[in-house]
Order: C-alpha cells, then structure tokens, then sequence
C-alpha cells in the first residue's frame, strides 16, 4: 500500500487521517456483486468527509459513471474532475439556477410540480430535451414529489425515478415494505423508465427492491449497512491524535470545563489534540473513549474546541507526550465511536475536520 504524501512535514501534525482508497474500490466492487443493478455512488458532503476529488477519481476507475451530490455546488466539483460523468443534484432545481444546471450539464433531481414546469421551461429555451430524476416521497415527508403526481414531462427527459427509504437499516421496520409497494404502484406509472429506490441498507435487504439502480452512500466509507450483522465492508478511514502532555492528578481534583468528572482516586491523564473544532462530537464528554496500543482510554471531562484529556492512570505502560492515540481504526471503528457519543457514523464521517493531515493511501 502507498501514501500520497502530505505537502508539508507529518511531525507537525496535530492529528493523522488516512483514507484507504484501496478499500473504498473494495467496497464498491463488493456492493456491484450484490446485485445486477447499476451501483451509483454517492459522495455529497465532500464524500462523507473524506474528501470529493480522491473518492471521484477512486470510484471513476472502478467503472461508477453515475453519481449524487447534493448541493450544485458540490456537483460541480465533480464536473471538474470528469466532463463526461452523470451528476445528480439531490437537492432539487435551484430558483434562479436553472440555466447553471442545463449548460454545466447537472442532472436535477426534481422534488415538486412546480420544479418540473421550471426544468421544461429552461430545456424549451436551451432546445434540447435535457435530463432530470423525478423523486416521489413515499413516506419520508422531507423532499417529493406526491405520490399520485405525473407532472407534464414532454419537454424533458425523465432519466429516472425514484424515492428514499425511511429507515432500511431496521431490518424489522414495517416502514420498508409499506414504502416499497407504494414504490411499486409508482414504477408502474413509469413503465420503460429507470427506478431507483436502495440506499446502502436497502441494497442489503431485499433483491426485488434494487430495480435499475441503487445509490449506497456509507457503506462505501466503511459504514454498516446491516445494523444487525457483522459488518460486511472494509473500513477506509484511521484517525491517530498526538499526546500534547501527560500529568498525575489526585483523589478529588477534577478535568476539563466546569469540572464535570471528579476523580475517585488518584490517577494519570493525557491530553491530546483534538476537539470539537475538529468535529470530534462533544457528545464524547465523560463518554466516548480513544486507544493506546489496544487499551481504551476513557475521556475524562467534557470536550473542549481544541483538546480532549483520557485517563491513563490503568496502563502499565502509559502514552507520553508525542506518541499517537487511535480515534478512529482497528479497536473502534466510526459506528463505536458514534454509539459512545450518541449519534451516527454519518455524523462522524461528514464532521471530519479540516485541520486533520490526510493521507490518502492507495
């Protein structure tokens, strides 16, 4: 495995996050064996936070020729890397933007009747029958068209249809049969036309569901797409954070702000370089809990913007100032660390910050 190295001197680094690029084609390649549809890719939110350019460029050599953003902005980061790929904004058809999207070639994904009347007007204009995805909500109550909705498509190219599971990774959730019959009723009305409904669980979870296309997003990035199980992908992301210092406290002092975790006997700390100014959650206060050499070193007080301090008085051979503290690898991957912070790997992988070095590891 090779690095791609960091312009600037790695022992300057506060903190190290690789990204295994090998892995991500990894799991890419393991989802297209799931199934017989095509397998987009999602990478909205500088791909999950680990960085849009290398992630593209990974996916692009693996054979994926279509794929979501959701914002204009971020499509068109894609469509400097690549003239000839399919992008699609998840976010609709921006008022005002319409002529931005027809002449950089996005794909909008159309949310509302009102949006389909703006993408034929803007395409009777350009002259050509542009591209669009109509989106129905099946239950989600967040971006859609109704149900019952056929918005007048003769202007443009209906490219595909589709809607969003609600909460496919609950294997049990009676939500995901009810929105893939409704999901049915609607492909029905859109016969000859591409269908899109799985997500990275849903891809996991009923073959009858992946239709023409399936956009998993997380389980690309290392995410569990099947909550219940054993987690079938590779992990692509490593975080270490450097020991800034260590010291001895007594029974009774206390660490962090507001002194929200009192010592019970006397023991040893280190702080380290990482913060919610890095994006580590603050819900790891007193929580969450980073490694040395395997051994969980649990935080102690709350997280602060640049320093979070763990206890390391239980380690016979403790860290000193200048060795690395795993976030983020082989003991805790990003659904731990979420579950200790109370929140989700996605949150985990998009907050990644930017002052953490990346290595991008091919």
């Amino acid at each position: 495995m090779s690095a791609i190295r960091p312009t600037t001197n790695p022992s300057a680094a506060p903190a190290i996050l690789r990204v295994n690029l090998a892995a991500l084609a990894a799991n890419y390649r393991l989802l297209k064996s799931k199934t017989e549809a095509t397998v987009a890719g999602v990478i909205k939110a500088d791909a999950y936070g680990l960085g849009v350019e290398p992630v593209f460029k990974t996916l692009l050599k693996e054979g994926c020729g279509m794929f979501f953003a959701a914002t204009p902005d971020e499509a068109m980061k894609l469509r400097a890397n690549d003239a000839r790929a399919e992008i699609m904004v998840l976010g609709g058809l921006y008022e005002g933007a319409e002529d931005f999207y027809a002449s950089r070639g996005l794909t909008p994904v159309l949310n509302s009747l009102e949006e389909c009347q703006r993408w034929a007007d803007t395409a009777g204009r350009f002259a050509q029958k542009l591209p669009a995805v109509l989106h129905y909500d099946t239950g989600m109550n967040r971006l859609g068209l109704h149900p019952l909705d056929r918005p007048e498509t003769r202007a443009f190219e209906v490219r595909m249809v589709m809607s969003h599971f609600v909460s496919s990774e609950d294997k049990a959730s009676p939500i995901n049969e009810r929105q893939a019959a409704a999901f049915e009723r609607i492909a029905q009305a859109w016969p000859g036309t591409f269908k899109s409904l799985c997500n990275s669980s849903g891809l996991f979870r009923n073959e009858d569901w992946h239709y023409d296309l399936v956009r998993p997003g997380i389980a690309l990035y290392g995410g569990n797409p099947t909550p219940e199980a054993k987690n079938p992908m590779q992990p692509v992301v490593s975080l270490h954070v450097r020991v800034l210092q260590t010291r001895e406290v007594r029974k009774g002092e206390s660490a962090g702000y507001n002194a929200t975790h009192i010592f019970k006997q006397d023991t040893r700390l280190a702080t380290v370089a990482l913060g919610y100014a890095d994006g580590f959650p603050r819900g790891g206060s007193n929580a969450a809990k980073l490694y040395w050499k395997g051994q969980p070193c649990p935080i102690r007080g709350r997280v602060s913007m640049d320093l979070v301090i763990v206890e390391t008085g239980h380690l016979e051979e403790p860290p000193h100032p200048g060795d690395w503290l795993e976030v983020l690898g082989l003991h805790q991957d990003t659904d731990a660390l979420a579950g200790d912070c109370g929140t989700i790997s996605y949150n985990i992988l998009t907050a990644l910050g930017p002052r953490y070095r990346r290595l991008y590891e091919t």
